[in-house]
This record gives C-alpha cells, structure tokens and sequence, in this order.
C-alpha cells in the first residue's frame, strides 16, 4: 500500500508543491529561531567572559557561599580591594605565569576642547591578560600612561606621544566638593598622561564604548579617587596557570598541575572567592543568561512567531489533502475493489502526509541552516558588536522536522477520514470534486460561545478600566494586571470564534462583494460563480489570510495609537517642547542650537539651583532661570502669560510642584530661596548639591501660573527677570536653551530635530536635552522598531497564506478542467479566463484581508484603551497608510499569485482538456 502511495504522490507532485511550499517555509523560520539563539547566546557568553583576556583561571565570588553568609561578610565580600587578593604573594607562587585584578573605571578623555567618555581598564605586566588588544605602540608600563582605543584616538586628534588628559566622574565630584579647596582642586579635576599606544577590541567586549583604554596603575588610582592603586575596589583576579591551557583542559598531567596551583591560591583568597577554569566560567556566564531569561525569552518570543506560521501553513495543507483525496476517489475506490481495507486507505493518507511533511521540513531545516550562516558570514551582526558565529544544536534539525510532521500529518487527519469513507461502489460513479459538505452545527455552537466569551471578558475589562478612569471602586486598583489579561483573553476567543467559525460568515460575505464585482464583466461573473463552489476551502484559505491581517493591523494600530496617545499626554504634562539644561553649555553650541532646522523659537537663559521651603515645612528644589521677559516666554511656553510680567523682585513659578503634583504655596506673600536646605547648620550642606553653600538668601514675590513641568530633575522651574543675574543677586552655575519646535512645518522629522540639537552639545557632555520631543521621539523609534519586528515575523504567515490563495487557485485550475475547456471553447479568451482568476484571487484577498483590518483595528482600540488609558486621553486612530499598505501588498501578492494557475488554465488546448478531464 505504501508503495502505491508513494506512486500517487509523485502523480500528484504539482499539487503538493505549493503545501510543501507552506511547511519549508515554517520549519525554514523554526529552525533559524534556534540558530539564531545560538548565536546570540554564543556570542553574549563569550563577551560576558570577554574581560578575562586570555586567562585561563579566574578568582571570583562564591554566590552560593554568599548565601548563607552573614550581613557583614556579604559586605566584606563585596568591598574586597585590590589589596585583598595579595597580588605579589600570588605572582610568586610556583605555576602562576600572570596576574592581574580586574579593574575598570569610567573615564573622561580630554584634548584641547574635545573630550570623548568610555571606560579605563588596568593594565597587566603579562600583555594576554588584557581584554583588549594592543594595536599598535606599547601598553602602559609606568606612571601616567595610557593606551587610547583607535577610534577616540581619532575623534581627539591625538596620536602615539601626545598628551591628554583623564577624568572620571569620581574625580568631578571630588573637584565640586573641593570647589574652594585651591590647593586640592587642580589634583583632582583630572591628570595628564601620555599616549603609549592604541587598544583593538577584536572581541567585542567593550563594543558600547567604542572600545577601553589601558592605563597605569597609579591613573586607575587616581579615577578612582585613592591615594594607591591597591586601595583600588576589585571583585576578580585573572591568571595565567601553567598547564590551565587557554580556554581548554589540555593534557590531564597539565590540568592536575593547575588544579594543585589553584588549590594553593584559594589560601590566599579573601573568604567566599573561588578559583575557576575558564571553561567553567564561560559554561557559568551562558547560564546565567538562560536563568535571567537572557535567549530563552528571545528564543520563546521568536518561536512564538513560528508556531503561529505552523498554524497557518496546517490551513493550506488541509486544503491540500481534502481536494488530492476528493480527486482520487475513483482511485480509492478501486483499491477497496480489490480488498483494501479501511484503515490502509486512513494510513495511506497519513503517510502521505508524513513523507510530505519530512522532506519539506528537512528542506525547511537546510535553508533555514543558509539563512542564519550567510548571516554569520556576512558580517551584518559584527557590525551591531556582534561576535557572531554559526552554532549548531539538535534542537535547530530535530524539532523543526518533528514539529513539520506532526502539523503535517494533523492537518490531514479530516481528509484521511474521508478516505475511508469512500465506497467500491464510488469507482463506477462520475467524479464530483465539489465539496458540498455542511459545516456542522456543533462547530457554530462552539463558535458561538467562544465569541460570546470573549466579549463578555472584553467589555468587562473595559468597564473596570472606565469605572477606575473616572476615580470609582474597580479591579483595576488592586489588580491592573488581571484585568488587563482579560482583555487579552477576551481577544483570543472573539479570535479563535470567528476564525472557527469562517466557513460561515466568509463565504457569505465573499459571495456579497462577489455579486457587486459580477457586475464589471463576464470574467468578474465566472469569478464570482467559482468563488461560491467550494465554500469550506475558500473559508479556510480566508482565514488563513485573516489570522495574519488582523494581527499586523492589530499592532499597526496599537503603535499608532501609542504614539498619538503619548504625544498628546506629553504635550499637556510639559510646556516646553525640547530644553538644553546644563553648567558647561556655551554660547556657541546654543547660537547652533536655536539655528537647528524645526527649531521655530527659543530663549537662551542663565540657571541656579536654589531651595524654598514651602508652607508646610517641606524643601523644595527650584530652578531659577533669568530671562528678560515675559514676552521672551511666551514665543517657547504653551500657556496662558497673557497678563504676566516678569519684573524686578517677582519670580513666575509653577501653580503645581512636578514631583508630587501638589498646589504650591508658601507662607506669606513672599518666597525666599537660598543655595542650601533649610535642614542645614549655617554654611553647612547636607547635600552633594549644596556643598559649598554660601548662605546667601534672595525673596521674590511669587506670580502662579499653570504651566507644566520645564525640567524634571526639580521640584520646580521659576522665572525672574535676568537683571538679577546681572547685578549678583544670583550667580549663574549653567544655562539653559528653551526651545519651540515645529518639525512640520520644517518638512523634517521628530527625531532628526532632537538628534540634531543633541548634536551642537557634544562637546560638553554635561548638557542634558529633554522635553516632550525628547521623549516622544523616544516612544516613537522604540514603537516603531517593535512594530517593524513584530510586522515582519507576522510577514512569515502571511506569506504563507498567500501561498496558501495560490495553493486554492491551483487546485480550482485542476478542478475545472473540463470547466475552462468548455468556456474556451465557447469563445472565452485566453485573457478572459486569466482575469477571471485574477478577479477570484482578489476577491480572495482583499475580503479576507478587510475583514482582518477591521478585526485588528477593533482589537487594537481596546488594548491602546486598556494600557494607555493611565497615561492620558487615548486616541482611537484608523491607520489608513498602513492598512492601505497592507491590503495593497495583499492584493498584488495575489496577483502573483494567479499568474501560475492561470497559465496553466489557458496554456492546455481546449480538446486535450476536455479529453483529460
């Protein structure tokens, strides 16, 4: 039997080419998913091992131990330094080649006017123990050296022998703190070293930063605000052990060698360090990433995607198999003739299906293999940092292909059912492929309920969101997250209702728009009357198209509505579009920054942080920014300063404080602000920020306004008239840029104002740009880079869907054969029969592909409803660019889609066709 089974499929290949197309497609995205994880974890292990260098021993904390350790030796285990771990006592020992402690430091690369931030490795007497390369030059050996990556070396124009000088940000508070310290603040602003040489980081380790730098030992002592490097704070220890190998275990003499070296050095260890191979350490690093959830959620996530394209592709494979079964029931017929039995005819079919499956998945499983290695190969993720390299496992061949078959086979359970109902008495009978079987009442009962469900659990989640917008008792008080996971789940089965129940309410609703189209000709007519055939195989292929259609408009939607919602919330929250707040900004950068293109106004200001105390006792941190007035305000803030002035002794101040959103107010008619808290001794800070106070005090009468949140790094954002700064009632510590945006009227983007304001300030690190564009632009690019990703794993379904209206196309061609030739021969035109399939296949399509927009914009409404609800006043946007989009592509994916079938319609002549059907 499976001999003759075998023998139908390969008469029957040209039907299963477009089903074996659906399932490579899926096992292709399954497999890539787990090669690809292998990968990111691969190359996330290695980089998280990265900072060894090339040592083959590692000393480090003992989390287990760390466990049941007390409070104090958890703290001393954490404050360890470089002089805990005896570094020339551990030099000295038989069998160690190298040591170093693992030390890092932020640092502050200056030259001339030009400073570039990164991060500062110390340096090793044994060059291999380094995380990074020495490219060219030498590494730092003595005092007040330094080892710059290539690519800041670039960006300062320095080269090998010149001269730069370091700071970290350790160092800049030291030197804020010593601000009147004259004796002390020129050691401790910074340190000029020499250039020795130029770091290649090959690995990737540091990629973030551009690269580190290598510097004596003395500089890391210095950043890191000591007066010795072994004062130093350092959690690991590097070694090189003879016979450790590199990475590997090498001969067992050798590693017994090493063992009994590491054996030693855990004697000089402080308490709860261990000494590690570095094989054990790099296994301890790859599963810490799968603990956290590291891959495995981007593993989970991705497959997610590849089970759902499965399902997709099971839809096609139905089709498949119930129209090669309804084909060959003469075939099957005769074989229960001859004394086939019933559950040889059932295996027939599940064999066949399985054959099916394993070689389209083994195929899937090859190009996905191609894929994920020309990736590898191609340098593409090098570029993003990437060490990549190609891992196999046996999860990337074997679940691929069981899960194929497994689909495959399921998907042609029914058909292998009907099969076995056919009778010998069926082989004498004409064939009728038509399937004109009723969906069963069961399935619209179950349907029913399911949608019936869902709307319950929907509206019922929106109702508690509703009762708690407008300051009711409701669920979502104690239990935001429950409620919002009903909502999902009242989605899930209105879905999973109407995809159940498709082959109801798709076929009527195909045959409604088919009727109007049977209007344009008699090709749209032929459409129209073959459309209406096969109801259940048009309803299958439809909803194969829906799942993917809804769920792409479902989050085209969503992320429409996140950023309308959000950028409507952020423009009542802040009455500022964008600001450029900090000490060391210049005159220059602002002048370049008020002339950036969609930058419509602005207002350069000087700034001092002051404190207040309000009526209740409590200080408040407050901005003080000197402009000349209140008309200079009025061209940047969206409020009411109609009938404000700004004039000596008043200051403008907020109606409501940002952090709590209380009423501000103040005792008396009066507001005195002072550089220091109220909770300090006279000329004593309590603070970092008010270190260094001077005292000095300064009363405004206060003007209130409803202006919202300039900055939100203090409780308040205050105006005075900047004649204060000019005559020393206050000195200015920074400036600010209030800026008015209009990107739209520029013709430029969001994101290319705020990426080019931020660039005028690069050479002063310590300006800050914020404001609602700031963040908006924020929302936006991360939105649409999540939507870019989650459109383009659902692509994967779709496709496989149109694969699938292809598929339908093909088996209606080999249907109606006897039908086309008849209608050839009438006088049908080779055109006309093309266009009536063009017409079948967008009807196809383009309904389908509605009723999903309609579907995924409703779903979308609600779960925009549901989340952004607590941010502001939702909007509930249609997107007509994206669904256009997206019912564009599907309409011309299905005209390609038809170019096949419909030559193989019209390139047979009409008296071989009618003599072959």
């Amino acid at each position: 039997m499976f001999s003759i089974t075998l023998k139908l499929m390969k008469k029957s290949a040209r039907m299963l080419i477009p089903a074996g197309i659906a399932i490579l497609i899926g096992t292709a995205f399954i497999s890539a998913t787990f090669l690809f994880s292998n990968t990111m974890t691969d190359s996330l292990g290695r980089q998280q091992t990265g900072s060894y260098g090339g040592a083959n021993y590692i000393v480090t904390l003992d989390a287990d131990s760390l466990d049941t350790a007390s409070e104090q030796e958890r703290n001393d285990a954490y404050s360890t330094t470089v002089a805990d771990f005896h570094l020339d006592q551990v030099a000295a020992l038989a069998g160690v080649d190298g040591v170093r402690a693992d030390t890092a430091s932020d640092i502050t690369v200056i030259n001339g006017d030009k400073n570039v931030n990164g991060i500062a490795v110390g340096t090793a007497s044994d060059t291999s123990l380094l995380p990074v390369g020495i490219a060219s030059g030498d590494q730092p050996v003595d005092n007040n050296e330094i080892a710059l990556p290539q690519s800041v070396a670039k960006q300062l124009g320095v080269s090998i022998g010149d001269t730069v000088t370091v700071s970290s940000r350790i160092l800049q508070e030291m030197s804020t703190a010593t601000v009147d310290d004259t004796a002390n603040s020129s050691t401790t602003s910074g340190i000029t070293v020499r250039v020795t040489g130029l770091t290649d980081d090959s690995n990737g380790v540091y990629s973030s930063y551009g690269g580190a730098s290598v510097i004596s030992n003395n500089v890391v002592a210095t950043l890191d605000g000591v007066d010795d490097f072994l004062q130093v704070p350092a959690n690991k220890l590097l070694l090189n052990l003879a016979g450790g190998g590199n990475g590997t275990d090498g001969s067992a003499t050798d590693a017994a060698k090493a063992q009994a070296t590491a054996a030693n050095l855990v004697k000089l260890m402080p308490k709860h360090y261990r000494v590690l191979s570095r094989d054990a350490a790099n296994q301890e690093a790859i599963k810490s990433l799968s603990a956290d959830g590291g891959t495995d959620i981007t593993t989970t996530f991705l497959l997610s995607f590849g089970v759902l394209a499965m399902f997709v592709a099971a839809l096609v494979i139905a089709n498949t198999f119930q129209v090669l079964v309804a084909q060959r029931r003469r075939t099957l017929a005769l074989l229960r003739t001859i004394g086939a039995k019933k559950s040889q005819l059932y295996g027939a079919v599940l064999f066949e299906a399985g054959v099916l499956g394993f070689v389209a998945s083994a195929l899937g499983v090859a190009l996905g293999c191609a894929l994920i290695g020309g990736l590898t190969a191609s340098g593409l993720m090098a570029s993003t940092g990437m060490d990549a390299r190609f891992v196999v496992s046996w999860q990337a061949f074997v679940v691929p292909v069981l899960f194929g078959i497994v689909m495959t086979v399921l998907a042609s359970l029914s058909s292998a059912r009907s099969a076995t109902a056919v009778t010998p008495l069926e082989a004498l009978r004409p064939i009728e492929l038509t399937d004109t079987r009723r969906a069963g009442v069961m399935r619209g009962i179950i349907s029913a309920l399911l949608v019936l469900a869902g709307l319950a659990f929907a509206g019922f989640a929106a109702w508690q969101m509703s009762e708690s917008i407008a300051g009711h008792s409701s669920m979502i008080t104690d239990a935001y997250s429950t409620v919002l996971l009903m909502a999902i789940f009242g989605c899930a089965l209105i879905f999973l209702g109407l995809v159940l129940s498709a082959v109801f309410w798709l076929p009527v609703l195909m045959r409604g728009v088919g009727a109007l189209v049977s209007l344009a000709g008699p090709s749209a007519k032929v459409a129209h009357a073959n459309i209406q055939k096969n109801p259940r195989r048009v309803a299958a292929t439809g909803a194969a198209l829906l799942i993917g259609v809804t769920l792409v408009a479902t989050i085209a939607t969503g992320a429409t509505s996140a950023k309308q919602t959000m950028g409507e919330a952020l423009d009542k929250r802040f009455s500022v579009d964008m600001i450029a707040d900090g000490t060391d900004m210049t005159d220059a950068q602002a002048d370049n920054a008020a002339k950036v293109k969609g930058v419509a106004a602005s207002v350069y200001a000087p700034t001092v942080m002051e404190y207040a105390t309000d009526k209740d006792g409590n200080d408040l941190s407050v901005l003080l920014v000197g402009v000349r007035d209140a008309d200079a305000l009025r061209s940047v803030m969206k409020a009411d300063l109609s009938h404000t002035t700004i004039a000596d002794g008043t200051v403008l101040m907020p109606k409501y404080e940002v952090f709590t959103g209380k009423t501000m107010a103040f005792s008396g008619d009066k507001v005195t602000f002072s550089d220091k808290t109220s909770g300090s001794d006279d000329g004593t800070a309590t603070s970092d920020e008010t270190t260094g106070s001077t005292g000095k005090t300064i009363t405004f009468t206060p003007t209130y306004v409803d202006y919202r949140r300039v900055s939100e790094n203090y409780n308040a954002v205050a105006f005075v008239n900047v004649k204060h700064f000019e005559n020393g009632d206050l000195t200015a510590t920074g400036h600010m840029l209030l800026m008015k945006i209009d990107a739209d009227a520029a013709g430029v983007a969001l994101n290319d104002v705020l990426t080019n304001v931020q660039q005028a300030f690069t050479a002063s690190p310590g300006v800050q740009v914020t404001g609602p564009i700031a963040e908006r632009s924020l929302w936006e690019t991360m939105i649409n880079g999540l939507m870019a990703l989650l459109v383009g794993l659902i692509a994967v379904a779709v496709l496989i869907a149109l694969v699938g209206v292809a598929n339908t196309l093909s088996l209606s061609v080999i249907e109606r054969t006897r039908e086309s030739a008849t209608l050839r021969a009438i006088g049908m035109t080779r055109g006309q029969l093309r266009r009536s399939l063009a017409v079948e296949a967008l009807l196809l399509s383009l309904v389908s592909g509605v009723a999903g927009v309609l579907l995924g914009t409703a779903f979308g409404w609600l779960g925009s409803y549901m989340v952004f609800s607590l941010y502001g006043d939702v909007a509930f946007p249609f997107d007509w660019a994206g669904n256009g989009i997206m019912l564009g592509v599907a309409a011309v994916a299905a005209l390609i889609a038809s170019i096949a079938p419909a030559h193989r319609a019209v390139s047979v002549p009409p008296v071989e066709a009618l003599a072959e059907a």
